[in-house]
């Protein structure tokens, strides 16, 4: 680095160091943030102490390996000392900033800079002790354009006289950066590394080293913050999808349930024995929904579910009603939403059979292609009219229901659809991604 540095004056060199020096805060900032162990601790604020040891072996590693650079190959732009150790304490705690401290002071403690293992874990400290006064609030609000905002919070301070946590955390980063300066300016830089600005312009160049000091400290705050935000927003969303599907499907259970009571109440004066037995059989399938609390079933209990169905709709029909199911073994073990099927099949049955005369027959079938399940319901029935067949979907409680929970569940582009030919039938399919038992998850 100094053969390189002859061609620069002391100002660019330091310049240059100062700016590589934020890129390598932010680059190791963004890294840390892709592990998930690592969003994990940052999102919560009081931590257990394997947690602490986690982060400060997670944070101090490659700080310490920075530091290493420095001493082994004079490479002055990845030593972040100073903001490194501050930062650790500010976020995750005083031991954790000492500890952070401790591993980074280490190496050039063995090359005889006597001063920076003290210096390091008093940076540590101070972040730490900062953090236990300041709301942490104030702490993740810290961004690196407080600049903009500092005239705001200095006539803050002035006209109420009370403390503004922005000021501080502006403060702090300095005061300690004028203390390295100080201190290793009277005891020299080979008993504690600065970065220090050229005697011919110590004015400016001073304050480019004490903004990007501060610059060091807000960065990777803004990037964890943004990281914590995005976590965030990410289970609120998936907390409302939940929260959405289950509104859906709490639909289909008054919906099957209207529609069955008003079958039965239908038989009771001239069938009264049949309606007994419905309400049998409705009170068995009832007992089975209310058991039941997942978003997620095999395509196994999704059939049993329609299987007890149909025994309320033999019932009814008779031997006239003849269903058949073409699936394999293997297939019964693949993911789908509960009460997915059910209303599809009670449409088939209420709108494709229950006008057509003679056999009604539904067969179910289910297979898996590049990727996805594909599930198919196909009726012997009356058909749909062609000028009713796109916005079939959209007719009745039942199928809305399904559709929508098609959509929220897996996106736009995953809808329930109908092919039919008016006289001889309707084929209803579902088409989602492959999932099978063993990578089931609930909504």
């Amino acid at each position: 680095m100094e053969t390189g540095a002859r061609s620069l004056s002391a100002e660019q060199y330091l310049l240059i160091t100062l700016v590589v020096n934020l890129a390598v805060a932010a680059a190791l900032a963004t890294m840390l943030v892709r592990f998930g162990w690592f969003r994990r601790i940052l999102l919560t604020e009081k931590r257990d102490w394997p947690e602490r040891l986690i982060f400060a072996a997670g944070f101090g590693v490659p700080l310490t390996a920075g530091v290493a650079a420095r001493l082994l190959l004079n490479y002055e732009a990845t030593d972040l000392t100073l903001s490194g150790a501050y930062l650790a304490g500010l976020v995750a705690g005083p031991y954790a900033g000492a500890l952070v401290g401790a591993a980074i002071g280490l190496p050039p403690t063995f090359a005889h800079e006597w001063g920076a293992l003290p210096f390091a874990i008093g940076c540590g400290f101070a972040g730490g002790g900062l953090r236990e006064i300041c709301p942490k609030d104030q702490i993740w609000r810290f961004s690196p354009f407080f600049v903009t905002k500092l005239h705001i919070s200095a006539w803050r301070l002035v006209r109420r006289l009370s403390l503004d946590w922005q000021m501080i955390l502006v403060t702090a980063p300095v005061l300690l950066e004028l203390i390295r300066q100080t201190v290793g300016a009277k005891w020299g830089h080979d008993r504690l590394f600065y970065l220090s600005p050229d005697s011919t312009g110590v004015s400016w160049m001073t304050l480019l080293v004490l903004l990007t000091t501060v610059l060091g400290v807000a960065i990777p705050i803004k990037i964890w913050n943004s990281a914590r935000i995005e976590h965030r927003l990410a289970e609120q969303e998936k907390l409302l999808m939940t929260a959405r599907v289950q509104a859906l499907a709490n639909q289909i259970n008054p919906h099957f349930l209207f529609n069955t009571l008003t079958s039965i109440s239908s038989l009771i004066r001239s069938q009264p024995e049949t309606a007994r037995v419905l309400i049998v059989k409705l009170s068995g399938l009832l007992r089975r929904l209310l058991r039941s609390q997942e978003q997620f079933v095999t395509l196994r209990e999704e059939l049993e579910a329609v299987d007890e169905y149909l025994d309320i709709e033999r019932v009814r029909f008779g031997p006239s009603l003849i269903v058949e199911k073409a699936i394999d073994e293997s297939n019964l073990d693949l993911i789908v939403p509960s009460m997915i099927l059910q209303p599809i099949v009670e449409n088939a049955i209420k709108h494709g059979l229950s006008r057509k005369l003679g056999e009604g027959r539904i067969l179910i079938r289910a297979s898996r292609r590049a990727g996805h399940t594909v599930i198919e319901i196909i009726d012997n029935g009356v058909g749909i009219p062609v000028e009713r067949l796109a916005s079939t979907s959209d007719h009745g409680i039942g199928l809305r229901n399904v559709n929508e929970r098609l959509s929220v569940i897996y996106g736009a582009n995953y809808q329930l659809k109908f092919e039919s030919t008016p006289g001889h039938g309707t084929s209803a399919r579902i088409e989602i991604p492959e999932l099978l038992l063993p990578e089931a998850a609930t909504a």
